[in-house]
């Protein structure tokens, strides 16, 4: 792990809280000034709940205590109901972090143990690995996936299959969704997308990535050639190995590119292992890949030994993606307007 690159990150984090706070408190202001009797409430509590604490502490009487308690639960009702009125939601004064669970400051403690939340692990996963950006990408998103620039017609010969494009990315759109509702499934096998270039693998990686960060999951995107000169460097003692273990532990890994490395049997065997490692689950989690390439299932028999072809054959949906490129039509359409 970068330590430059963490501790740049934990400002970031700080400062982004301390935003929310600020915000929030702002918010609070600007409620007293349109209704005072919020300020009115607040510094009712304030008092009650002083009060309280010291009766605690100092006095038997539990009769005075409960009373105390009962007027705090009638002042924070009051509240609460008079901010639904005003704002429609009960959380209107709590800051709105962009991330609910660690509450921006990137660490969770549970069970008196403290770790880093997954929020913080792709953020350094972004920035030191996925140099693409393909996590950044705002518009690639299920909502922004159209199939419209596929060709409806069915072409046997043209496509080599009984259904048309359209009605082809149709079903791998499926097939992804799929992939993502059920992705702590351990037998919800993983994804190989074959194709040429143009026709939308890399897009539709990116709709399954964002979507499952979203989800709180961490997500690894290298393509082929990267990732396997990572690993021969760690094995001749080059990197700590961070990256090594990274590839075998993540919740989703995405290989792009592959066939477009230069092979030999080293990177051969630490192919399979990484493929084979994260089907077995060795590290006791869930954890999936996609695998993008150029080459139809023919060429990957010809590039590769016979066990990482058959792992790709027995353990994911083959998605073959077919048509006219798609970039080169968005290209034609945008020149035209």
């Amino acid at each position: 792990m970068n330590t430059t690159i963490l501790k740049s990150l934990l400002i970031i984090y700080e400062n982004k809280r301390n935003q929310k706070i600020e915000e929030a408190e702002q918010r609070k202001i600007e409620l007293y000034k349109q209704n005072p009797r919020f300020e009115e409430i607040d510094s009712a509590l304030s008092s009650l709940s002083i009060n309280a604490s010291r009766d605690l502490i100092n006095s038997n009487d539990f009769e005075h205590l409960n009373n105390l308690r009962n007027e705090i639960e009638k002042l924070k009702k009051e509240k609460r109901d008079l901010l639904i009125s005003l704002t429609k939601d009960e959380n209107y004064l709590n800051p709105v972090y962009d991330c609910k669970l660690c509450n921006d400051t990137g660490y969770i403690t549970e069970n008196y143990n403290t770790k880093m939340c997954n929020c913080l692990k792709q953020q350094l996963f972004d920035m030191e690995y996925n140099k693409t950006n393909m996590l950044n990408n705002e518009n690639s998103t299920f909502e922004n996936f159209s199939s419209t620039l596929y060709s409806k017609d069915v072409d046997k010969e043209k496509y080599g299959a009984d259904i048309s494009p359209r009605d082809n990315i149709n079903k791998i759109k499926k097939i992804a969704q799929d992939f993502i509702k059920n992705f702590d499934d351990p037998v919800q096998n993983n994804l190989l997308f074959t194709g040429n270039t143009g026709l939308g693998k890399t897009f539709l990686s990116e709709c399954i990535a964002n979507e499952l960060v979203k989800n709180g999951k961490n997500v690894l995107y290298q393509t082929a050639p990267v990732m396997l000169d990572s690993v021969i460097d760690y094995r001749f003692g080059k990197n700590d190995g961070t990256i090594y273990k990274n590839l075998l532990d993540v919740d989703l890994l995405i290989i792009d590119d592959l066939g477009t490395e230069s092979m030999n049997n080293m990177k051969f065997s630490e192919l399979f292992n990484i493929i084979n490692t994260r089907l077995l689950n060795q590290n006791k989690k869930i954890t999936k890949t996609i695998i993008s390439t150029n080459l139809n299932i023919q060429n990957l028999y010809k590039n590769y030994d016979e066990r990482i072809v058959s792992r790709l054959i027995g353990n994911y949906d083959i998605c073959r993606f077919f048509g006219d490129d798609i970039r080169l039509k968005k290209k034609l359409e945008n020149n035209k307007k």
